[in-house]
């Protein structure tokens, strides 16, 4: 059910590795827990960011959820395209509404994350 090719933290992101650069977004439970999803609040390119810092938000018709980093490194950057249209987040969440690039501290915190069997247990 979950994408075999990515991380996932407890939080409910995800990550995509890809040549030292993480690619984060919010799993497909995450987005079926909060509904609608009308807004999201994206961290700055250039930003240093710290391993499970919280980032930026998404709000939805039911509630307004923090997005916490699954890594640490600086923000080189943010899907701009969902300041449009918040609910592609609904529509593919582990695809098209990724939320931001990270390049990566340590390549090591990786290993800290979940992989899909993993959360797939967490998530029920």
């Amino acid at each position: 059910m979950y994408p075999t090719n990515l991380r996932y933290t407890k939080d409910h992101e995800w990550i995509l590795v890809e040549g030292g650069t993480g690619t984060v977004g919010i799993t497909d439970f995450a987005q079926s827990q909060l509904g609608d999803i009308v807004y999201v609040e994206l961290p700055a390119v250039g930003r240093t960011i710290v391993q499970h810092e919280v980032v930026g938000t998404i709000e939805s018709v039911k509630a307004v959820s923090e997005i916490y980093s699954p890594v640490s490194g600086e923000v080189v950057e943010v899907n701009a395209g969902l300041n449009d249209a918040p609910d592609v987040v609904n529509k593919d969440p582990h695809g098209a509404a990724w939320l931001f690039k990270v390049r990566l501290a340590n390549a090591g915190e990786l290993s800290g994350l979940l992989d899909a069997a993993a959360y797939g247990e967490l998530a029920k």
